[in-house]
């Protein structure tokens, strides 16, 4: 993978995600992926304001049911003072969802998985998926490639309906051959998650939009599409990643434009994208990422227009579930609730 002499954020979070990690019985941690700097947060209430200003009068734009959030976003306020309060914040927040990167709750006691489900739902809140980690040297690692069995039987037993990962496709490499090695991996993964009744999932980052190393004219992102079968492997795109590859590899090795837009992949087989990261940047050229990360709403990413063009695809308005998410928030209570606020806020043009 291509690097920058200067401070890696997807490298960094790939190490710092592992505290959030791990399950109710305190199992090994599984490294996931992500990062990027911080933005200053500010109250906000709900309104019908839209990005721009405008009242909104159409319809809103997030389906009714499907606006949930990643809870690494909160993995500091679920260590001190765990899941309980940090639920009940959630539901005044008018979240439907949530997502787990991990099942403990550091220093606010342990919790069984039971418990853990039964919460959630007593706020109202659906837990729609989990990221676990997907390789790892540590043949005890709670990852599928270590601990498939193990990773099914506790998101069974959440009643999850999507398993993911957020590790990219990079175990063997970044050549053609790699990725197609890493491809049957997640068939098998998808394989072993739908014989009881859940969907596997693959989180992007950035990276994952560079090209394979033995031949450049080749998106591993289009091989990784490819080589899964599309009824065992799903995708879930983080939008800010994505935009971040495309700030980053629209163009080759040599310099040859390669242009992609992240929407259009989405469009093209959206029965492959039951789940999205909706995660916002403000532009900024001079970062080798291209975007500073900040609240929802506070960016440059048009999420009228996004959620917008997949919700109005036929038979699609209810098919995807939209997870706020912030790698590092100012204060992520905060980030929560002015997230919550500016989805809901946004109306489809008249």
């Amino acid at each position: 993978m291509s690097r920058f002499s200067q401070p890696d954020p997807e490298l960094d979070h790939r190490l710092s995600r592992r505290g959030m990690l791990g399950v109710a019985a305190g199992a090994t941690a599984a490294a996931l992926l992500g990062a990027a700097a911080p933005a200053t947060a500010a109250p906000a209430t709900a309104s019908t304001t839209t990005a721009s200003g405008a009242k909104g009068r159409g319809r809103p734009v997030l389906p009714p049911g499907r606006l949930g959030i990643q809870l690494y976003s909160l993995r500091d306020k679920v260590s001190t003072l765990g899941f309980g309060p940090v639920f009940a914040e959630l539901e005044r927040y008018g979240y439907d969802e949530v997502e787990f990167a991990g099942y403990t709750q550091g220093s606010a006691g342990p919790i069984t998985l039971a418990q853990l489900k039964r919460l959630a739902r007593n706020h109202g809140l659906n837990p729609i998926g989990s990221h676990v980690g997907y390789y790892s040297s540590d043949p005890g690692a709670y990852t599928f490639a270590q601990n498939l069995t193990k990773v099914l039987d506790d998101a069974q037993a959440l009643g999850l309906r999507h398993i993911g990962t957020a590790a990219g496709p990079f175990r063997y490499g970044s050549t053609v051959d790699a990725w197609k090695r890493a491809a049957e991996d997640f068939n098998t993964y998808g394989a072993a998650a739908k014989a009881r009744g859940m969907k596997f999932y693959q989180h992007n980052h950035s990276e994952e939009f560079s090209f394979a190393t033995d031949n450049p004219k080749v998106r591993l992102y289009d091989i990784l599409l490819k080589e899964t079968d599309p009824d065992l492997v799903y995708l879930e795109m983080d939008i800010y990643w994505a935009y971040v590859g495309q700030f980053r590899f629209s163009k080759r090795p040599d310099g040859t434009p390669a242009p992609f837009e992240p929407l259009n992949y989405v469009l093209r087989q959206p029965d492959r994208y039951p789940l999205f990261h909706v995660k916002d940047g403000e532009s900024d050229p001079s970062n080798p990422y291209g975007y500073r990360m900040t609240d929802v709403g506070d960016g440059g990413i048009d999420y009228q227009r996004f959620i917008s063009a997949v919700t109005r695809l036929r038979g699609h308005r209810l098919a995807h579930h939209w997870q706020a998410e912030h790698d590092n928030p100012a204060e992520s209570f905060t980030f929560a609730r002015r997230s919550s606020a500016h989805l809901h806020s946004l109306r489809e043009k008249c």
